[in-house]
């Protein structure tokens, strides 16, 4: 059976990979594709895939593809209505959302509004506004498939499951990151080339830089809390430096249902592509034989701070985990631009949320404004 989706972020880690997956499948026909400012790479995206529509988010640079792409049939939309028309093509079954940040929700919501079903690779989308997307799915029963390795493990261990009420813990394993086993100390005069130096996954530069700071882990905590319909301390995450296990979950009786397999972000993008089916593919399989030593730590919340953020945020929820999540993705950002250290970045989102008002109940007006305030004071803060 043919499937149609929309990738939003295709020029991205999550993306390339999702279309080596449909490549693989045979059977599934992509209609809208989008990239932030990386025209080549959409540009040869549009002649491999011919898509019925693309989005460059960047006005000046949708204008160059469309002289570039005048030849072919696909129309270039630009900015987030652009991104928007991407996420509700009729056409399409569902949305790969692997876009970086909140500038993914909005699509999102779109999308489940317009009955398209969510492979979900954006966690921020349910970090900020969890509550929001997560009913709103619910009303328009809509599936929210995840996409991250550790979700996707949860997802399949819960498959078999009876009950919520049999699951006593969901355990989120974490690699730890480059900086695992280092002090505060040893972390002031640490490089942008040293925190992009990921052990086992390749990523984008946000998402590596959050999983040097754990924040990246902190992020799948609050996306776990909303997915998996659990209470806060029903979660746990531990510090697995091997990658095998990609996540567990718990019984009330003591068994403990995990997922292994290669730390390779195609097998949980095609699982979320195919459900409930499965399909076989040629990656890469786990030789239990050959790993070696399987390992499990708490995590360092002294020193790693963002993951313990994290949590408080959840705890308090309301506007708080929007806050945080912004003020992260300014503080990365100017990271990255080499305009502050790296422990600065937990410093600057400490700061940050400790300005908020928070805001129970919000609505998505409320998270919007929210995120706005907090960029505005994280900049702040920066250029002080």
């Amino acid at each position: 059976m043919t499937k149609a989706i929309s990738i939003l972020g295709s020029t991205g880690s999550i993306g390339k990979q999702s279309l080596e997956v449909i490549k693989t499948l045979g059977y599934v026909e992509v209609k809208g594709l989008s990239t932030n400012t990386n025209i080549a790479l959409l540009e040869e995206q549009i002649r491999e895939f011919r898509p019925k529509k693309v989005c460059v988010f960047d006005e000046k640079k949708a204008s160059e593809l469309k002289t570039s792409i005048k030849d072919t049939s696909t129309k270039v939309l630009t900015g987030l209505d652009g991104l928007i028309e991407i996420a509700i093509i009729n056409e399409i079954d569902s949305v790969i959302t692997s876009v970086v940040g909140t500038i993914g929700l909005i699509p999102t919501i779109e999308a489940i509004k317009a009955g398209k079903n969510i492979a979900l690779a954006n966690k921020e989308t349910l970090v900020a506004a969890g509550e929001l997307v997560t009913k709103l799915a619910h009303e328009k029963n809509i599936k929210i498939i995840p996409v991250d390795s550790e979700h996707s493990a949860i997802f399949q261990c819960l498959m078999g499951i009876n009950s919520k009420e049999d699951v006593s813990r969901i355990i989120l394993t974490a690699s730890g990151g480059p900086f695992r086993g280092r002090t505060k100390e040893e972390l002031k005069a640490v490089t942008i080339n040293d925190a992009l130096k990921h052990p086992n996954w390749n990523m984008g530069k946000k998402i590596t830089i959050d999983s040097a700071t754990l924040m990246n882990k902190g992020l799948e905590v609050i996306e776990a809390y909303w997915l998996f319909n659990v209470e806060i301390n029903q979660i746990e995450v531990v510090v697995h430096p091997q990658s095998i296990i990609h996540s567990m979950v718990e019984m009330v009786d003591g068994s403990v249902i995990a997922q292994l397999g290669m730390p390779d972000m195609r097998v949980p993008i095609q699982f979320a592509l195919t459900y409930p089916e499965r399909k076989p593919n040629n990656f890469p399989k786990l030789s239990l034989t050959e790993c070696n030593d399987l390992t499990f730590k708490k995590p360092d919340l002294e020193t790693f701070v963002c993951l313990k953020m994290a949590f408080d945020a959840l705890e308090k929820k309301g506007t708080m985990p929007a806050v945080m999540n912004a003020a992260n993705e300014v503080a990365v950002e100017k990271f990255l631009q080499e305009k502050i250290g790296f422990l600065d970045i937990a410093r600057i989102i400490d700061e940050v949320m400790r300005k908020h008002k928070n805001v129970a109940c919000p609505k998505l007006q409320d998270i919007l404004q929210a995120d706005v305030w907090a960029r505005e004071i994280a900049n702040n803060l920066i250029g002080r």
